[in-house]
């Protein structure tokens, strides 16, 4: 009994050591958007969609925040449907590794070393309503890395979980995408040239009046149960 429990601690710090660690070396990698770009334009769509993918997979694991620059190159590259596509794989290979590794490593700990008050969360948060998750999965709330790997830390099935992620995520994405491939780069330094365009779309400044709306919604919604 004592050697299980030394087993999770290590196990535990293991994990905490991890996530200091990609933190610190994130701050060292740095991404050129337009040399990805330019890089993804040299090959056929078969491989650069490969190599898109398996660097998403790898950067994004080391630098969290590292997202954006690949939607942003991804919307350039390819447009907003293969962009999507090609997220939704990586996203997924994301989920698998990062929800795994947080069970694997941290789970055990949280489940031993919780007290009465933190248990009964554990147990609200296991037999979380499946919509609340396509909802956590669709507002941008909480980063998709955060979210998985907090994901794992509980007892929350991974089959529900991976349901939820596989419905909720597409629809995000491809609303992101389809935006960015239309002003690119200048959704941050031009702001006028994305009122712009969605004066120009209503259909898709509609659909993202809701959206906002709806985390507006949410985040009073998760307030008030707090």
């Amino acid at each position: 009994m004592e050697t299980a429990k030394y087993k999770n601690k290590i196990k535990f710090l293991v994990l905490v050591v991890l996530l200091i660690l990609l933190w610190y070396l994130g701050r060292f990698i740095n991404i050129d958007t337009e040399a990805l770009e330019r890089s993804l334009n040299r090959f056929p769509f078969v491989y650069s969609g490969i190599i898109y993918v398996i660097l998403y997979v790898v950067i994004t694991f080391f630098v969290f925040f590292s997202k954006d620059i690949f939607w942003i190159a991804g919307a350039v590259a390819y447009g907003p449907y293969l962009s999507t596509l090609l997220i939704y794989i990586a996203e997924i290979i994301n989920v698998l590794i990062l929800f795994h590794i947080a069970r694997y490593l941290g789970r055990n700990f949280v489940e031993h070393y919780l007290k009465k008050k933190s248990e009964e969360l554990d147990d609200r948060l296991a037999k979380i309503n499946f919509f609340w998750l396509l909802i956590l999965r669709l507002v941008p709330l909480v980063p998709y890395r955060f979210l998985d790997l907090g994901a794992g830390l509980t007892k929350i099935s991974f089959k529900r979980y991976f349901t939820a992620i596989l419905l909720a995520t597409p629809i995000r994405v491809l609303w992101v995408q389809y935006i960015l491939s239309a002003v690119g780069k200048n959704i941050f330094s031009k702001p006028e040239v994305l009122a712009g365009y969605f004066l120009q779309n209503k259909a898709l400044f509609f659909f993202s009046f809701i959206y906002f709306v709806l985390i507006i919604a949410v985040a009073f919604k998760l307030r008030h149960k707090d």
